[in-house]
């Protein structure tokens, strides 16, 4: 692995675990593990994050090919800067807990409407198979629904705009690797651990972590030379 690659990797793995742990994906994880057998919620999980790191790896990497290079550099700067700010804010906020109850309540009323459907619709299987989703007859409904409920709560995230912007300024293979390993020791501990793990978190000193991070990597950013 060479310097690039190595520095794109560790910078793109301490931002996603510092990102995710405490993320609202992490604790939809977390509860949907309590729930469901726990490899679908992984599986699902995952994969959703693994489809979202790429992709944000790949828009990071077409942004100089777009735009000049030192306005993407300066771009990204301004970015670590704002997600450390915003980080950091969120840090000495109050409402720690607030996330967890939220998505807890959300997946509770979503479970309690598919059940009302469920429900009205037990006498009629042959013509509710043959309306089933096409992805369905494929794969797991747990499956579908972690991936789903993951992926689009990961989209315009912090930590996917974090993530192109580092793939601009990075080697965007190590990026990607960086955030696969992260992302999967995060989804790991959540579906493992469970809700009782996402109660034990500190989101205050994880989002102060994260805000120190951001603003060191914004600081090299000013300090090194931009790429012609």
């Amino acid at each position: 692995m060479n310097h690039s690659v190595l520095q794109g990797f560790t910078k793109s793995l301490a931002m996603t675990v510092l990102s995710e742990i405490g993320d609202k994906t992490f604790f939809a994880a977390a509860i949907l593990a309590m729930r469901y057998p726990r490899r679908l919620v992984l599986a699902g999980c995952l994969s959703a994050l693994i489809v979202m790191t790429i992709l944000s790896a790949l828009l990071g990497w077409a942004a100089p090919n777009l735009i000049p290079r030192k306005l993407t550099h300066h771009i990204t700067t301004l970015l670590f800067f704002a997600f450390g700010l915003w980080s950091l804010w969120d840090a000495f906020k109050d409402g720690e807990a607030e996330d967890l109850a939220e998505i807890e309540a959300e997946l509770d009323a979503n479970m309690k409407t598919n059940g009302t459907s469920k429900d009205k619709s037990k006498g009629d299987d042959d013509t509710k198979k043959k309306r089933q989703p096409f992805l369905t007859q494929f794969f797991s409904p747990i499956l579908l629904k972690a991936f789903s409920i993951t992926f689009f709560g990961e989209w315009g995230d912090k930590s996917q705009l974090a993530t192109i912007g580092l793939a601009a300024d990075e080697n965007p293979f190590g990026v990607v690797l960086g955030g696969i390993l992260g992302q999967a020791l995060c989804t790991t501990a959540a579906v493992i651990g469970g809700k009782s793990l996402a109660k034990q978190i500190s989101e205050k000193l994880i989002a102060l972590s994260g805000g120190v991070l951001f603003i060191i990597f914004g600081i090299q950013s000013v300090l090194s030379a931009v790429e012609s």
